[in-house]
């Protein structure tokens, strides 16, 4: 591919989304994203769907502006209400984000699909890599584990309505509010290092890419962990997402636990997360400040500091 110096992210990176510097003040973020339900509900999967795609450029520092919509319809085997209820839904999370539906594209397909394209802007010093992490820093997390888990509980009907409008919920959150708080902290002096979002390569997977481009490794805290309240249960149970398996086969290399019995906390780490939360690394100075800040927001899961990074070798990731 021919080189242009005004790429600052590509395809050559695991970073969330492409960036294109503009000029001095402005470049832009560019992502895309879609998938099949993974909820019944039309209007929450249109949500989820929304937020998970959105959340690329909360990762890299920046502001979503525009957004279309890519849309497969079954319109043989579908009523076109649920095509109509599924945009509506993601509508609301690109209003909520501040952003514009500007169009979109659908076909007919077998299968529903939903997702969105979305361009953001962020000013071209301010953008966050995942490869910026530095022994010392510490790690936050935004949102709680575990989705793919009781999603795969609830497909089995093991586990019941006020379970999926829970993790319902944590999915169709955008992550808009810790991106705010952190632009804020940084607005006013305090260093971030590296951020990326929480998907379908785990918490451990996404750590690890985090930890391998920064060249560190990264140390959990076991009990620090948010894991929704009763995922570990379901887990012993042998109820596990098939993705948890794929993760854990190629990820399992890079992580050394204290206890190597703990397999239930080995699945939790690699269970596919849909819409899942920030990771950022940052000094104990500037974790501190968003967590205290975070406190006063109307976000509705607690932030957590779940360990350290630390000089050792690279891409590993230490549970203790």
């Amino acid at each position: 591919m021919p080189k242009d110096d005004r790429l600052i992210v590509g395809a050559e990176t695991c970073d969330d989304a492409g960036v294109y510097r503009l000029n001095d003040e402005t470049a832009l973020i560019q992502t895309l994203d879609f998938f099949t339900p993974i909820v019944d509900d039309p209007y929450r999967f249109g949500q989820i769907t929304a937020a998970n795609a959105l959340s690329d450029v909360y990762a890299m520092g920046g502001k979503p502006l525009l957004v279309m919509n890519i849309l497969a319809c079954p319109i043989k085997s579908m009523k076109a209400d649920i095509f109509r209820e599924v945009i509506k839904g993601g509508l609301s999370k690109v209003v909520e984000a501040g952003a514009l539906l500007v169009g979109g594209h659908s076909v007919e397909d077998n299968e529903l699909k939903y997702g969105l394209s979305v361009t953001g802007v962020v000013h071209p010093d301010r953008v966050l890599l995942n490869s910026g992490a530095k022994p010392g820093d510490h790690l936050i997390l935004t949102k709680p584990l575990g989705t793919g888990i009781l999603s795969t509980a609830i497909k089995g009907k093991l586990a019941g309505s006020e379970v999926e409008e829970q993790i319902t919920e944590i999915m169709a959150t955008l992550n808009r509010i810790p991106a705010e708080v952190m632009a804020d902290v940084r607005d006013r002096g305090y260093q971030v290092h590296a951020c990326t979002d929480i998907t379908g390569f785990g918490l451990l997977g996404h750590l690890h890419e985090m930890m391998i481009a920064s060249g560190v490794c990264a140390r959990l805290v076991m009990n620090r962990l948010p894991v929704i309240s009763g995922c570990v249960d379901f887990v012993n149970m042998g109820i596990i997402p098939e993705g948890a398996y794929a993760n854990r086969k190629f990820y399992s290399q890079w992580l050394k636990k204290a206890d190597t019995e703990d397999d239930a906390m080995e699945m939790v780490l690699v269970d596919p997360q849909t819409s899942g939360g920030l990771l950022i690394a940052a000094p104990p100075e500037t974790t501190q400040e968003i967590l205290k800040r975070m406190e006063g927001t109307v976000y509705p899961f607690t932030c957590v500091d779940i360990g350290e990074v630390v000089e050792r070798d690279a891409g590993m990731v230490e549970l203790l």
